[in-house]
């Protein structure tokens, strides 16, 4: 009995810091800027970035390095990936994003520098960006004959307002990041000024129709995605206090192929908010954990979780869902490996 309550009251813990800590400042600013790409990005911009038929130099670049400003982790890049994946994105540029998106931003490359080291760091930079683009290539490859097939009236079937400027769209979806990026930092004056230049924004340049179209579009998404996040998290709680702390630390103490294996796989289940990987990481390694393994869980840990895996499985379905995530799980292992190694 006390086992069960034990986990319980583990996934009930883990619910109410996902709810009382992270939502507010993370996922909802993710949400409203996956409704805007929905609303307010035409297909034919995506689609020249992303698309199956974009220049792919450009397109995976772009995708492997665009989460470097933001602070977010591997359930609040969903949104941002289902808004490109649903709008005709190619799946390969589209898994880079999701890949790196987590993995890259600069709070947490510098965080990982300064308590882990600088060599991990560095480590962390260079594979999370060189991982997402072979990721995204391979996930490229493996379904081209998806985007083959896909018929152009699916790619382009969107609501896109193509009537706005430019510098109206970038300010519109600039303000949005910036409130993220600040709401994520706690910086709540910040956050104020530019919720009220969000405000000023949309008055002045968009219609009533359109940010009712944007609202709209935005609770399509947290409809489809907040309800497996809640689940997920709950199960990676129970998780997390039913496995000992020093059965996970006893096994990757070499960095050999099990240790590395472990430490992706391990990595891939739980649910990391934005940075606490490099605290629990820190005490791992002050545990006996050696530095190949850290990298491994630092790849897979920040780029998949449990409820991540579910959302993924929503969004793209079965077969890519099982391949993405083995993918990042084997890459993770043989960058733990090669690291190890030195």
């Amino acid at each position: 009995m006390d086992f069960i309550l034990n986990m319980l009251s583990g996934g009930v813990a883990s619910l109410f810091d996902y709810l009382s800590a992270h939502v507010l400042t993370c996922l909802v600013p993710a949400f409203f800027i996956a409704g805007g790409v929905a609303v307010f990005i035409s297909a034919p911009a995506v689609l020249k970035y992303f698309g199956p038929q974009a220049n792919k130099f450009l397109s995976y670049g772009v995708a492997s390095v665009s989460g470097s400003i933001l602070a977010v982790c591997s359930c609040t890049v969903l949104p941002l990936f289902a808004g490109i994946y649903k709008r005709g994105g190619g799946i390969g540029p589209a898994t880079t994003f999701l890949f790196s998106g987590p993995a890259i931003n600069i709070l947490a490359i510098v965080y990982s520098a300064r308590l882990l080291g600088w060599d991990i760091g560095l480590a962390r930079a260079i594979a999370a960006v060189s991982l997402a683009i072979v990721i995204g290539l391979i996930m490229a490859y493996l379904f081209r004959k998806d985007s083959e097939n896909q018929p152009a009236s699916e790619l382009f079937a969107s609501d896109g307002d193509d009537s706005k400027r430019l510098w109206q769209t970038l300010l519109f979806f600039g303000t949005l990041v910036g409130i993220l990026i600040f709401a994520s930092a706690a910086n709540w004056p910040v956050t104020i000024l530019l919720l009220v230049a969000l405000g000023l924004v949309l008055r002045r340049y968009f219609n009533l129709d359109e940010i009712k179209h944007w609202l709209r579009e935005t609770w399509a998404f947290v409809k489809l995605i907040f309800p497996w996040l809640i689940g997920g998290v709950f199960l990676a709680g129970v998780i997390r206090t039913i496995i000992p702390a020093d059965l996970i630390t006893g096994a990757v103490g070499e960095s050999n192929l099990s240790s590395n294996i472990l430490a992706s796989v391990f990595g891939a289940l739980m649910y990391f908010a934005t940075l606490t990987e490099v605290p629990i990481l820190k005490a791992f390694l002050e545990l006996g954990m050696d530095k190949g393994p850290a990298l491994a869980l630092l790849l897979a840990g920040p780029a998949l979780s449990l409820p991540s895996m579910l959302v993924i499985r929503k969004i793209m379905g079965n077969k890519r869902a099982f391949t993405y995530v083995g993918l990042v799980v084997v890459s993770s292992t043989l960058a733990g490996m090669i690291f190890g190694m030195f």
